[in-house]
């Protein structure tokens, strides 16, 4: 397995090219970039940029393996309004585009929300009808990825929706492509689940995999803590996605630390991921 980082473990305004820097001075092999409304690497960022960080990263020596956007809470597959349905849509093809250009060979998709306690005023959607919706959606975008020769990973996040991996995994087998799968996140089911079981169920469909660390007894999005000060038992998860034949990116998701202005969570993830990960020089 290699090891990456998820851009949004920088300070939010870091240039692009600054973050590729850290993440090979950190020591990873790859970097995930992610798709933001406007400004850098925004919805309107041209093929001529997109190809000139591309090249930068190849210069430097690290790939861009996978493709994120924050922007499904704001735009979901399972809204009400089917204003904000169709902006998902076309967010997604947005991020298979520029993933193709980028590089990537897998995005991060939130497939909707039934409700988001995190995001005030947030709309609740029934279970049921957010189901019909999101698989409507991710339907209508397969021929797509196929298309872009780029993968769908669902994402298994806060969002009260696909809560358990039987479920997960029937959800991905009625679209029934395979490039729609699932991008596992490791660190997001600990509150009521085990990631170790999770991966042994999904298998073969999980397409890329986050890392974060969570601790049960805080109870809130506040448990999230550093790789290895959580309940996360990372010896169980490596050993599970070996046992599915999973060789390709394992990617932190961090959030900055408040006071420091140096990378300091970067570089301390990537020595924990190397611990976790068993290496001494290079890949395991």
């Amino acid at each position: 397995m290699k090891k990456a980082v998820n851009i949004w473990s920088f300070k939010e305004g870091t240039p692009i090219k600054k973050c590729i820097l850290a993440a090979k001075e950190a020591g990873y092999e790859g970097i995930e970039l992610a798709l933001n409304e406007s400004g850098e690497l925004g919805l309107e960022c041209s093929e001529r940029e997109l190809l000139d960080i591309k090249s930068f990263a190849k210069e430097v020596g690290i790939e861009l393996p996978s493709f994120a956007t924050g922007l499904y809470w704001k735009y979901s597959f399972t809204s009400s309004d089917k204003s904000i349905r169709e902006k998902a849509k076309y967010i997604a093809k947005k991020q298979l585009e520029f993933a193709a250009t980028l590089g990537a060979d897998t995005i991060l998709v939130v497939p909707g929300a039934v409700g988001v306690d995190f995001i005030p005023g947030a709309e609740v959607v029934s279970y049921d009808r957010a189901y019909d919706l999101s698989l409507e959606a991710i339907n209508d975008l397969k021929d797509d990825a196929e298309k872009c020769n780029i993968a769908i990973g669902i994402e298994n996040v806060w969002n009260k929706f696909l809560l358990s991996p039987l479920e997960t995994r029937d959800f991905i087998d009625k679209i029934g492509s395979d490039f729609v799968g699932v991008y596992f996140d490791v660190g997001n089911v600990i509150y009521t689940g085990y990631p170790e079981q999770w991966i042994r169920i999904l298998g073969k469909r999980i397409k890329k995999v986050h890392f974060k660390d969570f601790r049960r007894n805080a109870g809130n999005i506040g448990g999230f803590v550093d790789l290895l000060e959580g309940d996360v038992n990372f010896a169980e998860v490596v050993k599970a996605l070996k046992e599915i034949g999973y060789t390709d990116y394992v990617t932190a998701e961090m959030s900055p630390y408040k006071n420091d202005n140096e990378n300091q969570v970067v570089i301390n993830t990537s020595l924990s991921m190397d611990k976790i990960l068993e290496r001494k020089k290079g890949r395991i």
